[in-house]
């Protein structure tokens, strides 16, 4: 069977090359290297499956996995897959910050998948205990003790497009983390849309560099089960490694001669900000032709200012490919079609807030609004009102999406299902809109700010505060409070507790200047102090709840 026959997760890694030229490169955070041949990851995967089905564990049943590991996650995510298991991934606990919050997300989500089993590592087995994880589930196992002694014999069991691959769990920016229902078919049917001509145009000489987290869409299907579904070499570096020193991501893929990369909004600003002049010799960019960015709000002048400071290097403004997506939908849903750069819609901001993108001619305040392409062929996306009554051309209302890649819903809970999946549709909670083809999203319908009736996007004013010096960037959160019977603006942001005062003074002054807006309070939190996603995409009701409950730490006024 050939890569384009395939039809599950199975049967792809069956028809995958053989040979030792092709498959995975696990970077290590000392700098050592382990790589697997595409034939070496099938048979130990398989290997993995048997420990697994030794176990007791049999078709169906789900499989949690906490392995901070990148290439001992991936074997076991695939073992559990060849074993016909569900794998359940969820994120290891980085630091010893938010502990309370670690011990209730992953009892959740043990919890909401019913899971049979949950393997970690001896590293981490101890916080599992402690938060009583290990009590929920029937096999409570480490990596090391399931590697232990021979594997066994593995039996391979009947696996259709229609069984559920794996659960992925929302990162839980919005609510409680829910799973979902990831199937083999939505795999296939998706990793070859995004791939395929009207995504990156697969080409037989491509190379992925990845350091973005594995227990995450973006990273699992993205990286991971789609190049395992086309045949795509990959490069794995550590995410704490990025986090650390941003422009290795940019070494190394002149090093490795990467073709894709792929990274929200804040690497890319990150990049440009941390990699130094002295540092710009030794980088080659020049192989790099795709560039995507998706997975949270795309900011215009970010994409700029990488593609003019990485210019000098051989990168291509041209390479930059935003696109949306979200788990509810696999990955992917709309790409701007590859080589054809960033393109942004200048619209009336007051006419935005009403729910209408007129283009601005000569008109102020105007805001820009980067499309994030095309839907695929096979995949319909439109735009509806509250009550689901389709919209025109340019009229801003709640994205549907309908296509093979739209998930089964979430495990377990029929009427979240119910509400969201309403005859096989998504309803994805994002408000956008249609100009010319293309899709262009401008927030979260539950995350809107309204004042007096105009529609506030959070993002813009959360760009707008982090530009201002002295405010930690990507960690500003705006939100609106009922107060004295009208809704007024809030804004917290990381920042110096000594400067705070100033801090306050600038932040309400910017976006009195830039969104004619009147900011209630600014509240200078400590750094590290807004609650996150494991993603790390800012809580907005979060933090709004903990500032309403006057359990938001603020710096003294």
């Amino acid at each position: 069977m050939s890569l384009g026959q395939a039809t599950t997760i199975l049967e792809s890694l069956s028809a995958l090359p053989q040979g030792q030229a092709r498959g995975y490169t696990f970077r290590a955070a000392d700098g050592s290297e382990r790589f697997f041949a595409f034939e070496d990851v099938k048979r130990l995967a398989e290997a993995r499956a048997a420990r697994l089905q030794a176990l007791g564990l049999a078709k169906g049943d789900r499989v949690a996995l906490v392995i901070a590991d990148p290439a001992e996650f991936v074997l076991t995510f695939l073992g559990a897959v060849c074993g016909g298991m569900v794998p359940v991934p969820i994120y290891p606990r980085a630091s010893f910050k938010a502990k309370n919050s670690y011990a209730e997300t992953i009892r959740h989500v043990v919890a909401s998948a019913e899971s049979q089993a949950l393997i970690t590592t001896d590293a981490t087995a101890e916080i599992l205990v402690e938060a009583g994880v290990d009590t929920q589930v029937s096999h409570f196992v480490t990596l090391e003790k399931l590697l232990a002694g021979e594997p066994g014999n593995y039996e391979q069991p009947e696996i259709t497009p229609a069984d559920l691959c794996f659960l992925q769990f929302t990162s839980g920016s919005t609510a409680m983390p829910k799973g979902v229902m990831v199937t083999h078919a939505n795999l296939i049917a998706n990793a070859r849309d995004f791939l395929g001509p009207h995504g990156l145009d697969r080409r037989p000489d491509d190379v992925g560099l990845t350091w973005l987290p594995l227990y995450h869409d973006m990273g699992l299907i993205g990286f991971v089960l789609a190049t395992l579904i086309c045949d795509i070499p990959v490069y794995f570096i550590p995410t704490e490694s990025f986090a650390r020193r941003p422009g290795m991501w940019l070494e190394l893929a002149t090093e490795r001669k990467a073709t894709i990369l792929f990274a929200p909004n804040f690497a890319y600003a990150l990049a440009t900000k941390r990699v130094r002049d002295k540092d710009l010799a030794s980088l080659d960019l020049s192989r790099v032709r795709i560039a995507g960015c998706g997975a949270e709000p795309i900011n215009p002048g970010v994409m700029r200012a990488f593609a003019q400071r990485f210019e000098s290097v051989g990168f291509s403004a041209q390479a930059l490919m935003p696109c949306y997506g979200m788990a509810e939908a696999t990955l992917a849903v709309t790409f701007t079609p590859h080589g054809s750069g960033v393109r942004t819609d200048l619209v009336e901001t007051e006419a935005l807030r009403a729910g209408q993108a007129t283009p601005a001619i000569n008109q102020e305040p105007t805001t820009e609004v980067v499309s994030c392409g095309i839907p695929f062929p096979s995949t319909q996306v439109t735009v509806v009102d509250d009550q689901g009554t389709r919209l025109g051309e340019r009229q801003v209302g709640e994205l549907v999406v309908e296509g093979p890649g739209v998930a089964a819903g979430y495990y377990r809970n029929p009427e979240l299902t119910a509400a969201s999946f309403p005859e096989g549709r998504l309803r994805t909670g994002d408000l956008g809109y249609m100009a010319e083809g293309h899709v262009y999203v401008c927030g979260r319908a539950k995350d809107l700010i309204i004042i007096r009736g105009a529609n506030i996007h959070p993002q813009d004013i959360e760009w707008t505060v982090a530009e201002v010096e002295g405010v930690r960037r990507d960690n500003v959160v705006a939100f609106s409070v009922m107060q004295d019977g009208e809704e007024q603006l809030v804004i917290a942001a990381e920042g110096n507790w000594s400067n705070a005062a100033t801090l306050r003074q600038q932040i309400a002054r910017r976006v009195a200047e830039v969104h004619s807006l009147k900011v209630a309070h600014v509240a200078i939190v400590k750094l590290g102090s807004l609650p996150k996603t494991s993603s790390g995409k800012v809580q907005r009701r979060r933090t709004r709840a903990l500032y309403e409950t006057r359990s938001l730490e603020d710096a003294p006024e």
